[in-house]
């Protein structure tokens, strides 16, 4: 899958959130702003009620929080590489500088766990991370996950 797919430059970011939660709602603002007929707020609750059910921090400085929304048609990708490391709840108790969040359309169950895999597959590549974390801005943060 090309990440291009389901990622906007305009989804693309470095930023400090500081948080958690402050992650998941800058993820929130940032669709919302590129999608008007979603509210950040509908957005925050879908991924902050996946993370109820465990963390999405899936070591190695990565999180990839994901939701469903019943308003959307087509997978929409979010990538914030985090300035500072932020606390996550990851698996192996390491803060975060990655996160890639997923938000599907409530109805394609395969189509999720396809497109997660793929955002797995494209993050454990460690030339990839090293390019990443090397980024300077949002142009060529997206520039190295796209390409």
């Amino acid at each position: 899958m090309e990440l291009s797919t389901i990622l906007r430059p305009e989804c693309t970011t470095c930023a400090t959130p500081g948080s958690k939660k402050k992650g998941l709602e800058l993820v929130s603002d940032l669709v919302a702003a590129q999608y008007p007929n979603l509210s950040s707020q509908e957005i925050f609750e879908s991924l902050l009620a996946r993370e109820k059910k465990g963390s999405t921090g899936i070591g190695n400085g990565i999180a990839i929080p994901h939701g469903r929304l019943d308003a959307i048609s087509e997978p929409i990708g979010v990538l914030i590489k985090c300035l500072t490391p932020i606390p996550f709840d990851a698996i192996d108790k390491q803060p975060v500088d990655i996160v890639f969040a997923l938000l599907v359309p409530s109805d394609q169950c395969q189509q999720h766990l396809s497109t997660l895999a793929a955002i797995a597959e494209k993050l454990s590549d460690k030339q990839i991370l090293k390019q990443i974390r090397k980024t300077e801005d949002e142009s060529q943060l997206y520039q190295v996950i796209t390409a």
